[in-house]
């Protein structure tokens, strides 16, 4: 009897961790999508309520902590259930970096809607849009146990980082044409560099998905095999 509880107890222990980095994922996927909206709707009371939504993520990331801790003291796990939860820890803190990077953009967004826009923001919204996906798909792939999945994340991460280029070159190209746009057009810059930083996050994510599922790291290229 003991036994069966303890296995059932553990099973709800695992249980309540996914349900928790889903939450923490779906509020910081919410916060990209909100900073860059406040950003191109000029909406800095939305950016505002960005700043303020970070408590309950950091909230989150202490939460899933604890519980990982507790699990690895209480129910010593061994070989998957151990990768699990080290995968865990680890994407938490890459869930509350995407977080702050959200928060940034928001500050950014805050400073730029005091000015005239600099030109339409076309190509930053994609950029958030993609760097969105890539976290929705990572996360995905954790829950799931899913390694090909977090293989597509490795492989859209190109995607993400031609878009960004573009971005800055653009930028760079405003900043050459008139020294006024220099300030907005910095602002922007760091803002897309946030949202590829976001975009390399995702990737962490999906690298540690590939370890926790078949107990191969593969976060340096050297180590990659996806063929």
């Amino acid at each position: 009897m003991a036994a069966t509880h303890t296995d059932k107890a553990f099973e709800q222990d695992l249980r309540n961790l996914r349900e928790k980095l889903l939450a923490m994922g779906a509020k910081v996927e919410t916060l990209i999508a909100q900073s860059t909206k406040a950003l191109t709707d000029r909406d800095s009371s939305l950016a505002e309520q960005v700043v303020g939504a970070d408590r309950e993520v950091n909230r989150l990331e202490v939460d899933i902590d604890d519980l990982c801790r507790r699990i690895l003291a209480l129910r010593q796990p061994a070989a998957s259930d151990l990768r699990l939860i080290t995968t865990a820890l680890k994407i938490v803190t890459d869930l509350e970096r995407i977080g702050d990077l959200a928060v940034n953009i928001a500050e950014r967004a805050m400073d730029l809607n005091q000015v005239p826009p600099l030109a339409p923001y076309v190509d930053t919204p994609k950029l958030a849009e993609l760097a969105q996906q890539q976290v929705k798909k990572a996360l995905d792939a954790f829950v799931s146990g899913d390694a090909a999945k977090a293989e597509d994340v490795l492989k859209g991460d190109d995607l993400l980082d031609a878009l960004f280029l573009k971005i800055f070159n653009e930028l760079l190209a405003y900043m050459m044409e008139d020294s006024r746009n220099i300030r907005r057009a910095t602002a922007l810059m760091f803002i897309a560099k946030h949202l590829e930083r976001i975009g390399d996050h995702a990737l962490n994510v999906a690298e540690m998905v590939i370890y926790m599922v078949r107990g191969k790291d593969v976060r340096h290229p050297r180590s990659r095999d996806l063929e």
